[in-house]
């Protein structure tokens, strides 16, 4: 008896983890729904911006406008002849979007071999070290959303020569509106 108890609890866990949260406009409702056993976003999003300075709003926009939350997020496939499916526009995958060669560096730079871009606990971690980065690279603030989520979707030495257009600006204006929403929710739920 035991034995199926821990078996039906451990398959409930693990499969919580497959899909996205059902309320990624709320904060609190995100991490109430990944509060978990083996899986426990809130704790993992904190210990992220106590290593990095990076707020916890700041990190939860950002991986909201990059995958809504999906663990296996992919950018949209090429197709030859409009039909015929092909390779992917670039190669960023699961929650923080991240390509191979900046996470390989990641995973050189804070010798997190495992870390894995379907964890959660591992993607916000990287956020949180590439805001960092573009903070030192860069001079943003760790409060500024805005120039943050330029940084990371442009690479840290295109936001340097000032490259980007129109449309990744109002995609930094929604994270950094996110990023407040989330704040505002964040200070009246307690986590």
């Amino acid at each position: 008896m035991r034995n199926a108890f821990f078996i039906a609890l451990l398959a409930l866990s693990l499969s919580a983890c497959a899909s996205a949260p059902s309320r990624i406009n709320d904060a609190c409702a995100i991490f109430d729904q990944r509060d978990g056993l083996f899986n426990n976003w809130a704790r993992d999003a904190k210990s992220a911006s106590r290593e990095y300075g990076v707020p916890v709003p700041i990190l939860m926009a950002t991986i909201y406008v990059e995958s809504g939350f999906r663990a296996k997020a992919r950018p949209p496939r090429k197709y030859v002849l409009g039909i015929i499916p092909w390779g992917r526009v670039s190669s960023a995958y699961g929650y923080a979007q991240a390509l191979d060669g900046t996470w390989l560096s990641y995973k050189k730079d804070t010798g997190r071999w495992g870390a894995s871009r379907t964890d959660f606990g591992d993607a916000i971690r990287f956020v949180a070290w590439y805001h960092n980065q573009s903070h030192l690279k860069n001079g943003i603030s760790l409060n500024d959303s805005y120039n943050l989520y330029l940084a990371y979707y442009t690479g840290q030495a295109g936001y340097a020569r000032g490259e980007f257009g129109s449309g990744v600006k109002r995609t930094a204006q929604k994270s950094a509106g996110m990023a407040q929403r989330y704040e505002a929710q964040l200070r009246g739920c307690g986590y």
